[in-house]
């Protein structure tokens, strides 16, 4: 046998987890994709402003997805330790951290909207659907507040199949809403690109109301509030301190992304077709290994929350060699990709075609250095080093990787292959950090340690 039957045991748990985790993923961006299919046919100055408008409440979407990953392994920690109580004031503060970032951020779209727009984009006719459009979609970020952190709840009891049902609810009542909304029905001639705003807010009330019903039917659950106000002001202010980093880690990575593709917006319109064609594969692909490297950070801090740490070492190894696996499939289904392309994307420029088959054995090759990377920091994250994840792709990205693609692309006028070869090697530059630090972290940790993280 290759694997013991607490190796299989584990994979077998992760696996259960992970999947419904990548679909809730995959419905996610779906949402968005059937919206913009929506919104085509009203012609580009609606597509456009829609664009714009989604690109704002995503990147605030993002930081409260990171939020709730935090408190996600926070949560998963008391799971694993068998207290109620931790996990009550888990959940009640990561609830109320998110609610007030969401809050933050509600009050900003709605007092610095226009501000915002005018510094995104110079195009008046975009200007009045834009706001109206942010006039409704920011009620999203109130909603989305309380549905991650319950969702994270589900993840850290090891019920990710609930947050998936949800979603399965939520995606058909999105696009039924939004197209009605959008182009009315009968003699009414519908919204517009408001439609899909309130189509969205619509869905996801709904899902909202799904995930409390559920939570408050988990009879074993008990998150009714018993700690003292001075005892629990301090278990936020910790709580913020360990997530923080997180939030800031997919901020910065999100920016850094933006950065990147208005670097690539100044190679030609051919090459920039090319990477704009592949970014939504890019982001899809990896969803299994995400949400595998996501599995596993909850089951190991389930595993130090129960104090239970002599299979530890195994369980990361277990991990990594996983991630390595679904990393080799990943990189085998862009192989195929590469193949049909053409055939899926059909009337490109020849030129256009001709990008994509320079930087073929790149992308081919990036979901391996990633998801290897992926693993790492999801691991590290559970063992609570998070402020160290955050400066390895803080000097891999910022110090490193966006100058030089800078340097290539402005100065010595590169072609797209060394342009994009810039994002498979950020991740090399940072794998090494990853690995020596995830072997030292493994190799000090103790019982002591476990019981500073609980």
């Amino acid at each position: 046998m290759f694997l013991s039957t607490a190796s299989h045991a584990y994979i077998k748990r992760n696996i259960s987890l992970g999947w419904p985790l990548a679909l809730n993923a995959l419905l996610m961006q779906s949402m968005l994709m059937i919206d913009t299919l929506l919104v085509s046919p009203l012609g580009e100055v609606s597509l456009a402003a829609m664009g714009i408008a989604t690109t704002i409440v995503s990147f605030i979407l993002g930081i409260q997805m990171a939020l709730a990953n935090g408190t996600q392994l926070v949560m998963s920690r008391a799971v694993g330790s068998g207290s109620q109580t931790k996990l009550a004031n888990a959940y009640w503060s990561g609830m109320l951290i998110n609610l007030f970032v969401a809050i933050v951020f509600w009050l900003l779209l709605s007092w610095l909207d226009q501000d915002l727009i005018h510094w995104l984009t110079d195009n008046i006719t975009l200007y009045v659907e834009i706001g109206a459009y942010l006039d409704y979609a920011k009620y999203l970020v109130l909603f989305t507040a309380i549905t991650q952190v319950i969702t994270a709840m589900f993840n850290a009891l090891g019920h990710s199949k609930i947050p998936f049902k949800s979603y399965l609810i939520e995606l058909p009542i999105n696009a039924f809403a939004s197209y009605f909304l959008i182009h009315g029905v009968s003699d009414w001639q519908g919204l517009g690109v408001v439609g899909a705003a309130i189509g969205s807010v619509i869905a996801i009330s709904l899902r909202m109301i799904f995930l409390t019903v559920c939570l408050k039917y988990q009879h074993e659950l008990d998150l009714s509030f018993s700690s003292k106000k001075a005892l629990f002001l301090n278990n936020i202010k910790l709580h913020f301190v360990e997530i923080f980093p997180v939030a800031a880690n997919v901020t910065m990575l999100s920016i850094g992304a933006t950065i990147y593709q208005l670097l690539y917006s100044q190679l030609s319109i051919n090459a920039y077709a090319a990477i704009t064609v592949l970014m939504p594969w890019i982001r899809g692909g990896t969803q299994f290994i995400t949400s595998w490297a996501h599995a596993s950070a909850i089951t190991i801090s389930q595993a130090i929350g129960s104090a239970k740490l002599e299979n530890l070492t195994a369980d990361v190894d277990i991990s990594i060699k996983m991630a390595v696996v679904l990393s080799v499939l990943s990189c085998g289904l862009f192989f195929g990709l590469s193949f049909v392309i053409g055939d899926i994307y059909p009337g490109l420029n020849p030129d256009t075609y001709l990008a994509l088959a320079s930087i073929a054995p790149l992308y081919i090759l990036l979901p391996f250095i990633r998801g290897y990377n992926t693993v790492h920091g999801h691991i590290l994250r559970a063992l609570g080093k998070t402020t160290a994840v955050f400066k390895i792709n803080f000097t891999g990205q910022w110090l490193i990787s966006i100058p030089l693609c800078a340097l290539l692309i402005l100065y010595f006028d590169a072609s797209i292959f060394w342009a994009f070869a810039v994002m498979p090697f950020e991740e090399a530059v940072k794998a090494f950090p990853f690995r020596y630090l995830a072997r030292k972290t493994l190799t000090e940790f103790d019982h002591n340690q476990a019981q500073r993280l609980i």
